[in-house]
């Protein structure tokens, strides 16, 4: 075996983790839908001026489920399942941190939504990469409704300072 036929098994054996096209399809589809979903949410955000907006919520649920998705491939049990769950549980935490921007009148905290939009937007593509689509498309529209519909019935809703 000389060094390109080495070079060429090794490239392909680094490549095989999409061992046959139903594999290959279910990574794919998940990927799409939580970048579907993702950016979905992330519309939502971005036409009112969010500083998160469909760029972060695609990568983020995306990344969630490429997480998921990664550790099931690989084996992972329920034990170590629980583990990154909990890391991207914990890790999108801090970039929800940055987020939220303190402001200097009165001390007005801004971005709280979209803190909790991108942390739900983690939770959705999680599901999705548990393979869990119907769960996730479910929460995106209740996400939806929370974020563009509530507003509505709470225009007239009077907020009473904390005393």
């Amino acid at each position: 075996m000389d060094v390109f036929d080495i070079i060429l098994v090794t490239l392909a054996s680094e490549f095989s983790d999409l061992t046959d096209v139903e594999q290959a399809t279910r990574v794919a589809l998940r990927l799409l839908v939580a970048a579907l979903l993702g950016g979905l949410l992330g519309y939502e955000r971005e036409t009112h001026g969010k500083a998160a907006g469909i760029r972060t919520h695609m990568l983020v649920c995306m990344g969630a489920a490429l997480f998921v998705l990664g550790s099931e491939l690989v084996g992972a049990g329920d034990d170590a399942m629980s583990r990154v769950v909990q890391g991207i549980v914990a890790g999108i935490g801090f970039l929800g941190v940055g987020t939220i921007i303190k402001g200097s009148s009165m001390g007005e905290v801004k971005g709280l939504t979209t803190a909790a939009g991108v942390w739900m937007t983690a939770a959705v593509g999680v599901c999705v990469g548990l393979g869990l689509e119907a769960t996730a498309v479910l929460a995106t529209l209740l996400m939806l409704f929370i974020l563009h519909v509530l507003p509505y019935f709470l225009e007239g809703v009077e907020r009473k300072p904390d005393e």
